[in-house]
């Protein structure tokens, strides 16, 4: 019987060494982990179906995460988004669940964490089709 397919998360964050450590959490974790450095890398390649999770920074220069986030919806992109974050202000939960984002974590404090929020936001957005 063929082993099930590893989850697809897709990661932009325009700093490279957290691109490359969250890869390496990831994939250690048995995901299939695809890198972006900004929103308009993401936005050339994705479709509609294909990817399990996005894990989105926040702040780039390009667009912000929220804006990343906005822009999939609007595609009609149903996977779950977690935004990660280094710089919490008051009203980012709120501005992110607008946009479609389930989930706001903060840097440096990924690791467990986020994995379980990927597990997690990955069997809600099964559930919910």
């Amino acid at each position: 019987m063929p082993s099930p397919a590893k989850p697809t998360v897709y990661v932009v964050d325009d700093d490279a060494d957290v691109l490359g450590s969250l890869r390496f959490l990831l994939e250690t974790d048995g995901f299939d982990v695809r890198t972006f450095r900004n929103g308009a890398a993401l936005l050339n390649v994705v479709r509609s179906t294909g990817v399990d999770c996005f894990v989105i920074d926040y702040k780039m220069p390009d667009m912000n995460g929220i804006d990343l986030a906005g822009r999939l919806r609007n595609r009609d992109i149903a996977a779950p988004v977690i935004l990660i974050t280094g710089y919490p202000d008051e009203g980012i939960t709120a501005r992110a669940a607008a946009a479609g984002v389930r989930h706001v974590l903060l840097k440096p404090l990924l690791d467990d964490s986020l994995v379980t929020r990927i597990r997690g936001a990955i069997q809600e957005g099964r559930s919910c089709h």
